[in-house]
């Protein structure tokens, strides 16, 4: 008998036994992150995204396999459910045939079929299916009685009949469905009356693409398009290929209950068929453009949490403005805030200098290392003010994302932390935050309102929160999470914890003070031993009394690292330090039964480099001075550039001027681009050149292309 595991293997191209392993380790409570951290010996080395596949799989075919059972159930209640349909649901591969399967048996509401049944016409609708020669006699069907006033209508109902006959055929509407998939062509078509009103969508107002070639972003476009009641769209292949299996399939000759089987034929398929299957493939068209959407902003939030962090600098920020001024605040190296106040810098000369003099004050009295600037409103007049300062001790200048930062300043994480604050210090220290550490800032935030996605406001919203929290959980193990330092929305997605274990360890942390190890956590009210095995590995206690407490390292790991040391005659701090030590060692005399090289691999990496931090070095970057707005800017320039955005259809750039500019694929490089994905992240640091600027419509046309 084939199991879901054997299928997923099938699709996955993995072997049972691994889907199996990790099957086996979901059901006992083990997160993705640790099976593919901790775990690689039982799968057999599969990754994160091996690991999510199989886990959503599986509950795809466990949502199949309860339509079966209420198909099996209601279908053995009513005494329908013979050996053939009984072998028949059972074997369904997907949902769309299990439903075919079904639909003969349904419980149906008044249909036209069923009105010309009560009226006694099926007897009428079985002779004209069996398309005899004998001639027809419809007179005896004549009922005025049941509304069966003429021929026509004893015909027009036979006709009704058959065409459900028609539309229930499990093999007419498999063949009907391969047709669609093959030969569906999506026509868009401008309602006149919301033409004017429905600009934006122009580009559709007349438009014909096969289904089998539409790009997700442009279906997700016409398919906003209709919704907002600016265009009408159909998804229908040729009419006369979807008309013509009918017509083969159950048309036998030419006489007159041939033509009544033939005008059956074509009711059908409008009435029945075509919109079902329409509404069928629009479904799979749209889960498809979802699907690749979701991947876009899943993958552009991955570049985005993992962006270089500054590291434990003390930090100036600004959160720039014109009319009320720029807040700005003064953080340790930890993020804590030492000061706040609101200077002038875009004021009257006078109001600038005396800006500058506070600038130069607070830089000297908190030792500032680096200053962010906010890129919104003000943000390049407010960086070329700072930059203009020549401030001392080499200070780092640089343009922060503030994305999001207003409304993390107005969430209940930035009320409970600072609720004798401003919104707009709140929002301050969110951006100088940002520059130290990203990963740690960003995690506050719904994903969705960052601003790196795709017609996220489009697409399936649970599919959406699902694959985005997978992203979060994802980063934030692969980064690690200093145990003594992290917010509670930071460790929540922690593998094991979650929001309340994440509240109970700061709780107790702040109760207790730093934990002294990883072991420790295990005194936290209601973090059990299952919960340490799954997040212990991901928490970092750096200068802990067990050095292994600072890697990633998991505990249960540490006999090995503590046999190791002792089989060199050293401690494990000295296995850490010394290079030449650890080269003696011979990984293979450790393999166990349960542990095998690819752990030992690990584990030997990490002894060298103790909790490093995947992330790349942060990279400092400035836009071209002088180049504030739209119209400081020229075709034929050549720009620095930061990648706020990657799309199926190019990249958006922002290049200091208060409006992103497009890369279009084509533009993107020398070469042909199939993904703009393979070429560009979130967050990249590019050289644009502009090829158009078009201020009334703020649109801006760039290309990185070397020529």
């Amino acid at each position: 008998m084939t199991t879901h595991n054997d299928i997923i293997g099938q699709e996955l191209h993995i072997k049972t036994g691994q889907v199996t392993a990790v099957a086996t380790l979901l059901e006992d409570g083990s997160t993705v992150p640790f099976i593919a951290r901790y775990r690689k010996e039982a799968t057999g080395l599969l990754d994160e995204v091996q690991i999510t596949a199989i886990r959503d799989r599986r509950l795809q075919l466990t949502e199949l396999d309860k339509r079966r059972q209420t198909i099996l159930t209601s279908l053995s209640e009513r005494d329908l459910l013979d050996d053939k349909l009984n072998k028949a649901v059972l074997a369904a591969p997907n949902m769309a045939i299990l439903e075919d399967l079904y639909l003969p048996h349904r419980l149906k509401r008044r249909t036209r079929s069923l009105i010309a049944r009560e009226k006694g016409l099926e007897p009428l609708a079985r002779t004209l299916f069996q398309q005899n020669d004998r001639p027809l006699n419809t007179h005896d069907f004549i009922n005025p009685a049941k509304g069966v006033e003429t021929p026509e209508d004893a015909l027009g109902g036979a006709r009704d009949i058959i065409a459900e006959w028609m539309n229930e055929d499990p093999a007419v509407r498999s063949g009907l469905r391969r047709i669609f998939t093959s030969k569906g062509i999506i026509t868009s078509r401008v309602v006149k009356k919301n033409q004017e009103a429905g600009a934006k969508f122009r580009d559709y107002f007349e438009w014909q693409e096969p289904t089998s070639r539409v790009p997700g972003h442009r279906l997700l476009a016409m398919l906003r398009g209709e919704n907002e009641k600016v265009l009408n769209l159909t998804i229908r292949p040729p009419e006369e290929a979807a008309l013509d299996l009918l017509y083969k399939k159950f048309i036998k000759g030419s006489g007159s209950a041939a033509q009544q089987v033939k005008l059956a034929a074509t009711d059908s398929y409008k009435r029945l068929l075509g919109p079902s299957l329409e509404n069928e493939l629009r479904t799979t068209l749209k889960e498809k453009a979802d699907q690749e959407a979701i991947k876009v902003f899943a993958d552009n939030l991955r570049e985005l949490l993992l962006a270089s962090p500054l590291g434990r600098k003390r930090v100036m920020a600004l959160d720039p403005g014109f009319r009320t001024g720029a807040k700005l605040v003064c953080l340790d190296g930890q993020g804590q805030l030492l000061h706040h106040t609101t200077i002038y810098p875009t004021h009257s000369a006078g109001k600038s200098q005396e800006a500058g003099q506070t600038v130069r004050k607070l830089c000297q009295q908190y030792q500032i290392e680096a200053i962010g600037i906010g890129n919104g409103t003000a943000g390049r007049e407010t960086e070329s003010f700072v930059r203009d300062l020549n401030l001392d001790g080499g200070i780092l200048i640089t343009m922060v994302d503030e994305s999001g930062a207003s409304i993390y300043s107005a969430s209940e994480t930035a009320r409970a932390e600072f609720p004798d604050l401003d919104l707009t210090v709140r929002g301050s220290v969110s951006i100088g935050r940002r520059l130290q550490d990203p990963l740690a800032e960003l995690v506050k935030l719904d994903p969705k309102v960052i601003g790196v996605g795709q017609y996220q406001h489009d697409v399936n919203q649970t599919a959406l929160k699902k694959s985005l929290d997978d992203t979060v959980a994802s980063c934030v193990n692969n980064v690690g999470v200093e145990l003594n330092s992290a917010s509670s929305e930071l460790l929540a997605h922690v593998s094991g914890l979650g929001p309340v274990l994440a509240r109970n360890i700061v709780q107790y942390r702040n109760e207790h003070g730093p934990f002294g190890s990883r072991k420790q956590v295990l005194k936290v009210p209601r973090l059990g031993a299952k919960a340490y095995e799954q997040c212990a590995g991901f928490l970092r206690i750096r200068e802990g009394k067990n050095p292994l407490d600072g890697s990633a390292v998991h505990p249960e790991q540490y006999p090995i690292v503590e046999q190791m040391a002792k089989d060199c005659g050293c401690r494990v701090s000295d296995l850490m330090d010394n290079r030449e030590i650890r080269a003696a060692i011979d990984s293979k005399s450790y393999v166990t039964e349960t542990i095998g090289l690819p752990t030992l691999n690990d584990i030997m990496a990490e002894l060298a480099k103790p909790g490093r931090d995947p992330r790349e070095s942060f990279t400092e970057f400035a836009f071209s001075a002088g180049i504030n707005s739209m119209d400081d800017l020229r075709p034929g320039m050549r720009l620095p550039g930061i990648i706020t955005n990657v799309t199926k259809f190019g990249a958006f750039v922002d290049i200091g001027v208060h409006q992103d500019g497009l890369v279009h694929i084509s533009q993107l490089a020398d070469r042909f681009v199939k993904d703009p994905s393979d070429v560009v992240k979130v967050r990249q640091q590019v050289m644009a050149r502009v090829l158009d600027v078009d201020p009334q419509r703020k649109r801006i046309s760039l290309s990185l292309k070397e020529g």
